[in-house]
């Protein structure tokens, strides 16, 4: 997905950019970017790829290049920044994080017209670039800003440093991600993590609204663009993406896990599908907080049947190259033999996806003389790949294991029903269940709901992204 941090202050705010990336970095798998404006008006700036190693070892060398009282820094999933643009608009630097769906359209118009774009080595153009394209066909940066949002299909939040030493921080017109303000005597920082600007001493400041535009100075911030009241912030930063400490809309990540947890035990022991288990368990890590929620409202006891060794591969994900990612997930997962062998055990996921991953670990427990092993997911069936944030990326919905079931069970009808099987009540719901079972090895299995879901986020549903399940705006 990628984020960024941004400080202005009146004092050099190096480390606070440098940390506040760092911390950051869950949300990005590639490249990570540093780039600092100094008292003169220059810029200085790094990237590097850290694909296989954490952001702080790549950029603590270059510490003691960077110094300003203005910077920022970015994690990217996909493309190298932040990005320095010279333009009739002035040099300024730019991150963004979003998806743009129009990319091929919006890239043809501009060669259409003989611009030029700096092809990467994939052969695509960098989405920065090209939304500081857009920005500068017109005569004023917040036009040009606002030009973007409303050309790209997808989503855009972005976060600008001009040479005047101010930040310019825009979220995507439907609040599809978080974008907030801290503050400290010197001055302000902006970011997507609450818990990050905690950490360093600034304290709750301003959220920004969906679609607001807002300018940031070391001596205060102001809104250049009100924001608008229709908003669709992603749910997976509740369920998967978030930090634990950080707090969207005013609600807590952690929090929400644990009552979606309880959630989900509850709907179980409602419904008369709570299994007999020894254990109750969470995947590691984002699934642990919901087997916590399950654990207690389940009244079984919560164990960590497997421990995953994150010193050398923090992130199963974190190579390129699929193959290893695989293997680096299976090294990573460290039995405890007394709390599997023989046992019982209810797992909760954050998420199931594809599934390959989770097959592995299925198998691994069975390895390790599992007893049972029945699977719950903190989330409903994920029926549709995310246009908005690249959540599930994927060359097809038939990657995803529940759409890829529908389809094997039912062919082109299954198209037409896929609201029942996401109801796991319904007779297409309880086969996909069992679909899934028999492939995955799961003694039984069971999705959170919808509606569960998003009580347990606890913010009004409408401001809620429910795409990947409903495939409905």
């Amino acid at each position: 997905m990628g984020a960024f941090f941004g400080a202005a202050s009146r004092r050099d705010v190096t480390l606070d950019v440098f940390f506040g990336v760092d911390y950051h970095s869950h949300l990005g798998t590639r490249r990570a970017g540093m780039v600092m404006r100094d008292g003169n008006g220059r810029f200085e700036r790094e990237i590097h790829s850290i694909e296989n190693t954490p952001f702080r070892t790549k950029f603590e060398r270059d510490l003691s290049m960077f110094h300003g009282c203005t910077g920022m820094g970015c994690i990217s999933d996909l493309d190298p920044q932040p990005l320095l643009v010279r333009s009739h608009l002035g040099v300024f630097a730019i991150a963004t994080v979003g998806c743009i769906a129009n990319a091929d359209k919006i890239i043809g118009e501009f060669t259409g017209v003989g611009h030029q774009f700096l092809a990467m080595s994939s052969g695509d153009v960098n989405a920065t670039e090209l939304v500081a394209a857009l920005i500068n066909t017109q005569p004023t940066l917040l036009e040009g800003i606002q030009h973007a949002q409303e050309t790209i299909e997808g989503s855009l939040t972005l976060l600008i440093m001009q040479q005047d030493g101010s930040l310019i921080a825009a979220r995507d017109r439907m609040g599809r991600l978080p974008v907030l303000i801290g503050k400290d005597d010197d001055g302000y920082c902006v970011t997507f993590e609450s818990f990050a600007y905690g950490k360093l001493g600034y304290v709750d400041e301003y959220e920004l609204g969906s679609g607001e535009i807002v300018r940031i100075c070391a001596d205060g911030y102001e809104t250049l663009v009100p924001a608008q009241p229709q908003m669709r912030i992603c749910a997976f930063l509740w369920v998967y993406y978030g930090y634990p400490n950080s707090n969207y809309e005013g609600q807590n990540v952690e929090v929400m896990r644990y009552r979606n947890g309880a959630i989900m035990a509850k709907a179980d022991r409602e419904d008369g599908l709570l299994p007999d288990v020894d254990y109750v368990a969470g995947v590691p890590d984002s699934g642990l907080p919901h087997g916590m929620g399950y654990a207690s409202e389940s009244g079984k006891p919560f164990a960590r049947p497997f421990v995953k060794y994150t010193p050398t591969w923090p992130r199963s994900f974190m190579p390129a190259n699929q193959e290893v990612r695989n293997r680096v997930a299976k090294m990573k997962q460290i039995p405890v033999p007394e709390l599997i062998a023989n046992k019982r055990l209810l797992f909760v996921d954050d998420s199931i996806v594809r599934g390959t991953q989770l097959r592995e670990t299925v198998d691994f427990l069975y390895g390790a003389g599992a007893g049972e092993v029945h699977m719950r997911s903190a989330c409903p069936p994920i029926m549709f790949g995310c246009k908005y944030l690249s959540f599930s990326r994927s060359n097809s919905d038939y990657e995803l294991i529940a759409r890829r079931k529908i389809r094997e069970l039912e062919g082109d009808e299954g198209e037409r029903h896929i609201a029942e099987y996401a109801d796991g009540h319904s007779e297409r719901g309880k086969c996909l269940l069992r679909s899934i079972c028999e492939e995955m090895g799961f003694d039984s299995l069971g999705f959170q709901s919808l509606d569960g879901m998003l009580e347990a986020i606890g913010i009004d549903r409408k401001l809620v992204c429910t795409y990947c399940w409903t495939g409905r705006e």
